[in-house]
């Protein structure tokens, strides 16, 4: 089992990061219709599509995201898109495995369960980076300022509620990169069904920590559910007391994010390994390492915020907007100091009791021993 370690020296920090990514959806409809009422999720003018749950597979490792997500709706349009907010230009986008999300799901929960020429911008309109096409998703990746997202939007049948717009707005403040796609539901149509799965996207980006845009799954009067999974090379903690003491964060709430619990952690196992490795473009997995997964489970309006993860692997929220990589970075006021040691994930509690006890007479002796007195005199 590896350890999360650190160094008493500055810039020892080599503690991989996990990412959050989980990057979250945000998904609009593109009919030319009246906007719904809401700031983000899968949605219809008329109300009729609605966001079931979203899941998404954040693995970070020496720099390297790989971000795959995916949801599932419920509703009888003929025609949908989605637009998320990204931290960078993607290194390249394609189609994720077939199976590894619900692999995943089972692990955590056992029981029994070719680029296009891009279209004309408008003027005053966002940078088309890239264009593909996934089965049924055209995807495009663009930058910009905010009001040249919204531009673009409108120029390509976006249709935007006023707080869907201000949203965007707030979100381009931090980063100028997003990936908006069109989903065609004709094909779920066809087959005469009222409930899909959209087609897993797996998208590899370069990022300094890992970042969650969460707010953005929050649709007007809906609960928000969504499954993040996290592939990390050490296991990550909701709190930095818990990080240093080495207990199992397990069954904790994420401090100032409603309805995010750490519900699962688990070195990589070689069973998980295997079907995980062996799904489609999934080569990159790495066989050791830890899985994380968090669970949201709230109210709309109080999922405000992103996520981010610190260099000691604690996780930590901000309020949504904020530039994608300052959640993770840095220290806030309340967090122990950088010098002190972490210990093992998973140290007794009696053990680490004797710990903070021989930390005690130590600090006893440091103060009244024959050197501590002495120095008392001086002073």
């Amino acid at each position: 089992m590896r350890r999360l370690r650190r160094s008493s020296r500055a810039g020892a920090y080599r503690f991989l990061a996990p990412t959050l990514v989980a990057l979250a959806l945000t998904i609009f409809t593109v009919m030319q219709a009246m906007p719904a009422a809401a700031c983000g999720g899968l949605v219809a003018p008329d109300g009729a599509v609605r966001l079931e749950r979203a899941a998404t597979l954040v693995a970070w490792h020496g720099g390297i995201e790989h971000y795959m997500t995916a949801f599932t709706y419920q509703g009888n349009e003929s025609s949908l898109g989605w637009i998320v907010p990204l931290p960078t230009a993607p290194d390249k986008i394609q189609e994720g495995g077939a199976w590894t999300l619900q692999r995943l799901a089972i692990e955590t929960h056992p029981q029994p369960l070719e680029f296009g020429a891009a279209p004309e911008a408008a003027s005053n309109s966002a940078q088309v980076l890239q264009q593909l096409t996934i089965e049924a998703l055209n995807i495009t990746v663009i930058k910009g300022s905010g009001q040249e997202v919204l531009n673009w939007c409108a120029a390509n049948n976006f249709v935007l509620s006023d707080e869907t717009r201000a949203h965007l707005l707030r979100y381009a403040q931090g980063s100028p990169f997003f990936m908006a796609a069109k989903f065609d539901t004709s094909i779920i149509k066809a087959r005469h069904e009222t409930q899909g799965d959209g087609t897993p996207i797996l998208i590899t980006m370069h990022t300094a920590h890992p970042w969650v845009p969460l707010e953005v799954l929050a649709l007007d009067g809906q609960q928000v559910q969504a499954d993040i999974y996290m592939l990390t090379d050490e296991p990550l903690n909701t709190s930095d007391v818990g990080a240093v003491a080495g207990q199992s964060p397990v069954g904790t709430d994420v401090p100032g994010a409603p309805g995010v619990k750490l519900a699962f952690q688990e070195p990589m196992n070689a069973s998980l390994y295997h079907d995980l490795s062996t799904d489609r473009n999934m080569g990159w997995v790495r066989p050791d390492g830890w899985l994380t997964y968090l669970s949201l489970d709230a109210p709309s309006e109080s999922v405000t915020y992103d996520m981010g993860v610190t260099s000691r692997g604690v996780i930590r929220v901000a309020p949504f907007g904020t530039t994608p990589m300052a959640i993770g970075a840095g220290l806030p006021e309340h967090a122990l100091p950088t010098w002190m040691p972490t210990l093992p994930l998973g140290t007794p509690e009696v053990v680490l009791a004797l710990a903070l006890f021989a930390g005690f007479i130590a600090l006893l002796f440091f103060l009244y021993g024959p050197k501590g007195k002495r120095r008392a005199k001086q002073a």
